[in-house]
């Protein structure tokens, strides 16, 4: 049985727009931030969302603050600060741990922007110990925005050499924010874990040339994560059932 809800909580005045997309008997659970362009509701993390559910994880997706003054007002203002990001990321784990269900292990990561917050709570030392006492086990990345595009000079690399925690990366081939060729030449250390999905974009598109899909590669990067969250947990059943 899936459950799903929508809730708010307030952070510094602010209210902040949840989804919790929960299952009957979880085998953990995952905060899922999304990127710069697309809030929680993108069909992308709908998508990813219900893959994982039909693996037995429970999704929490939220809207960053800027997000939600872009769908109250019907302007685009610009991503907020990393500070304020990383505030409302961390709320929102105290609020999933502590009043949702802090049972199963608890994972976070996210879409593009959201993933690159995601890695930044995990290397910021301010925010280690707040980190060790909800149990977040590791941390993933889907399209993580190694530099802006077309400029591949400003890397974003910091975080992720910083990152005390297993980090999942899954990247499409073409990625203009990192593709693979860029990404093998970075050197990450051997808590990052790799996987390329061929000829995919940013969003994980790949050309019809190809002869992938979309849901291909959508499927895929469920199951690695699933896989990631099974061997970080060191789960014993199979978590693998996407296919």
């Amino acid at each position: 049985m899936l459950v799903v809800k929508k809730q708010a909580i307030t952070i510094d005045g602010n209210d902040i727009s949840l989804l919790l997309n929960y299952v009957a008997n979880p085998k953990a659970q995952v905060i899922f931030a999304h990127g710069a362009g697309a809030d929680m509701s993108h069909e992308f993390m709908a998508n990813f969302t219900a893959l994982l559910n039909k693996a037995d994880i429970n999704v929490t997706r939220f809207n960053f603050p800027f997000m939600d003054k872009r769908r109250l007002t019907k302007k685009k203002y610009p991503p907020d600060k990393m500070p304020k990001l990383l505030d409302c990321y961390q709320s929102v784990i105290d609020y999933v741990y502590h009043q949702e269900n802090s049972s199963p292990p608890l994972f976070i990561g996210g879409k593009s922007m959201g993933s690159r917050v995601a890695v930044t709570l995990m290397a910021d030392k301010n925010y280690r110990q707040a980190l060790s006492s909800t149990k977040v086990q590791a941390v993933f990345c889907l399209g993580y925005p190694f530099h802006p595009t077309k400029k591949p000079e400003k890397l974003r690399l910091a975080p992720l050499f910083e990152a005390n925690r297993p980090t999942l990366i899954i990247q499409g081939e073409r990625d203009t924010l990192g593709n693979k060729v860029e990404v093998n030449s970075y050197g990450l250390l051997p808590h990052c874990k790799l996987i390329f999905l061929e000829d995919g974009d940013h969003s994980f598109k790949p050309r019809v040339k190809s002869g992938f899909t979309f849901a291909d590669h959508m499927e895929s990067a469920a199951e690695n994560l699933c896989n990631f969250i099974s061997v970080n947990t060191k789960l014993t059943n199979n978590v693998s059932t996407l296919r």
